[in-house]
């Protein structure tokens, strides 16, 4: 009773806006939503109070017409078209606005004095739940509601459906020829023109409509459907050529407007020629309201936005990290040969870093040294077509992630994963095998010509002492081969990202074509150049980022006061190798040499572990993958182990 004597339409705007939070706050009120111990079929409390509201109605013709009247102002004098055109849509054009636009729309409070329907929406409509209700009211009371809207909001509303849909055709013309969208769709030959047609179809449709001319109007929205399927056509035609030209997540931000805008125009059509339109302006209400929680949603922006950078990269390290895979017995001795160039190179690496560490620079300046010293190493170890262990897993893991795809159908498919289980574990013991085997004794003979030319060993016995005790199993050791595991991680996913940058940025043709790169080294020798880079970007910016992520980012973690170190297996091993080699034989009784020696496996347990679990977890988001059967995937490992377990360690000669 308080409630419909309330409603007064003479009230300022703000009061009357009010009046419809607080009338949907009464209907989904705690209270109305308790469950009653009545037969079955009893309706709701919620859809009990809205047949009492519209009874009591019916008894009171003054307040009825009041209410119309209130109603009536509530949508001629708002911007309703903007509850269709904007709702759910960001009014910014790049990401980092939109994140803003979300961070405001989530901790500012907004005001029911606002003349647009898509603002006030949020209000009558905060979560997604607070619409639910309304499918579940039955035939009756929904075509009582029905007929107290149709008093005072048919026309209206058919005029903001019109109105929306010249609105929604509009912005999508102008977001289909903004310069990051237009350079994509013009690639098609006629991509563009449906978006050109858009505005002319919907005015046809509007004159029809307005004149009453019901075939007219049929032909027309055809017509317009037709063209809506071709926009989106032209969409799926940009998303098909990321590969090439790079994913922007601005482009692909646009993309999204793009398409949820043409299908807010088809949900338009639906409810302009619906025989029965109150179902499908429920529906309209509902989507609308799980669509603002969308909105607000940022978690949402980023799991959507990087969902096909994801991707992208994904199958970008899955092309690389099937090169890591040695699957034949000529691939396996390819991968040992190449593990023993990389642990080389390691050796000297180490006693790079030792050299370093006497110089005692600064902690900052220390770090960037040790970060180069890792980064030229890795790169030269590219240069020299070697491989370096911890570095397989974050790339082989998306190229593992692709096998997983139709196991649940397949018991075929099952046994193909098996076998690429299979081949990863041993690629990844060969290549950490040949990295310990060239990483020993290079580091022992160092140290032998050490002794031999100078009497003295490469460091000194007090170092010796500080890297047992450092690299043993009996301390913070398997934490910190976590956490550079995790650092492995990063950076593939960084390469990917400046991999993604070179294309996106066309880096390669600019070294190609560019006139002064011409000039400077000769057409065909550009186009060389430019060839060698866009097949080593991904190799060299891993290599770079890996090295400075390695040697920075310990020091940046003390700065902030977090106790963190890395231990690399190769590099570990270099280092107690190094210093056994200047305690001699006394070493033997030391514990804490005995419990380097049993942190090496443990290092490389935990460095392969955790990145290849962080890029295998990326890749099916990424890939969308769901493993709902593990337990028949853990059980078709294990008995292919049972059955051959050396073929896990060595390839058969088939």
């Amino acid at each position: 009773t308080a409630l419909i004597n309330a409603a007064d339409p003479q009230a300022s705007r703000a009061e009357r806006h009010l009046w419809l939070v607080r009338w949907l706050e009464w209907l989904r009120s705690p209270h109305a939503r308790r469950s009653t111990d009545g037969p079955a079929g009893t309706p709701d409390w919620t859809q009990q109070r809205l047949r009492l509201f519209l009874n009591m109605l019916d008894t009171q013709p003054t307040q009825r017409a009041k209410l119309v009247t209130l109603l009536r102002r509530f949508l001629t004098e708002n911007d309703a078209a903007g509850l269709w055109v904007d709702m759910g849509f960001s009014p910014r054009t790049n990401f980092l606005n939109e994140l803003g636009e979300r961070l405001r729309l989530t901790w500012v409070p907004r005001t029911p004095d606002t003349d647009n329907l898509g603002e006030l929406f949020l209000l009558l409509f905060p979560s997604a739940e607070s619409a639910h209700w309304l499918a579940k009211l039955d035939d009756d009371t929904l075509a009582r509601l029905s007929s107290l809207c149709a008093e005072s909001l048919a026309e209206p509303a058919r005029h903001a459906l019109l109105d929306a849909l010249s609105l929604l055709a509009s912005h999508i013309h102008l977001l289909a020829y903004s310069p990051d969208l237009r350079h994509r769709l013009s690639q098609g030959t006629s991509a563009l023109k449906p978006f050109q047609q858009l505005p002319d179809v919907v005015r046809q449709l509007r004159v029809a409509t307005e004149a009453s001319d019901t075939l007219g109007a049929l032909q027309a929205t055809n017509y317009l459907r037709a063209v809506l399927d071709e926009c989106r056509r032209a969409e799926d035609h940009v998303n098909s050529h990321l590969d090439e030209n790079g994913i922007s997540v601005d482009v692909i931000f646009l993309m999204d407007q793009l398409r949820e805008r043409t299908e807010r125009m088809d949900l338009l059509l639906t409810l302009l020629n619906a025989p029965r339109p109150a179902p499908e302006f429920i529906r309209a209400i509902i989507q609308l309201a799980e669509g603002a929680r969308t909105r607000r949603s940022v978690r949402n922006l980023f799991t959507h936005h990087y969902a096909l950078m994801a991707r992208k990269m994904a199958q970008r390290h899955a092309d690389t990290g099937d090169h890591y895979i040695s699957r034949t017995r000529s691939e396996y001795f390819s991968m040992l040969r190449r593990a023993l160039i990389g642990g080389v190179v390691i050796a000297l690496t180490t006693g790079a870093k030792f050299a370093l560490s006497a110089l005692t620079l600064p902690l900052f300046w220390g770090g960037m040294a040790a970060g180069f010293n890792y980064s030229m190493s890795f790169v030269v170890i590219h240069l020299l077509h070697g491989t370096v262990a911890t570095k397989q897993p974050a790339m082989t893991a998306p190229a593992m992630a692709g096998r997983l795809v139709g196991i649940h159908e397949s018991d075929e498919a099952l046994q193909g994963f098996v076998d690429e289980v299979g081949h990863l574990l041993r690629s990844q013991c060969v290549g950490i095998l040949g990295n310990l085997l060239a990483v020993i004794p290079v580091v022992l003979a160092a140290q032998g010509i050490a002794w031999a030319v100078w009497g003295a060993p490469l460091i000194s016995s007090d170092t010796a002492q500080h890297v047992l005790h450092a690299n043993s199993l009996f301390g913070p050791t398997p934490l910190y081969a976590a956490f550079t595991g995790i650092l492995l991680f990063a950076g593939s996913l960084m390469a990917g990202w400046l991999e993604n940058w070179f294309v996106l940025h066309r880096l390669d043709s600019a070294l190609a074509w560019n006139p002064r790169m011409q000039s400077w080294l000769g057409a065909a020798r550009a186009q060389r150049w430019a060839r060698w880079w866009r097949e080593n970007i991904s190799a060299l910016a891993s290599s770079v980022t890996l090295g400075l992520l390695l040697g920075l980012v310990p020091v940046l973690a003390n700065f902030v006061g977090l106790p963190l170190d890395v231990r690399h297996v190769t590099l570990a091993t270099g280092q107690v190798v190094a210093a056994a080699g200047t305690e001699g034989w006394a070493v033997l009784r030391q514990p804490d040499f005995w419990g380097c020696v049993a942190a090496i496996p443990v290092i490389g347990a935990c460095n392969l572990g955790v990145s290849f679990w962080l890029a295998f977890r990326l890749a099916l988001r990424a890939r969308k993958i769901r493993v709902s059967d593990r337990r028949r995937v853990r059980r078709a490992v294990w008995r292919s182990l049972l059955i051959d377990p050396w073929r896990w360690l060595v390839p058969s000669k088939a």
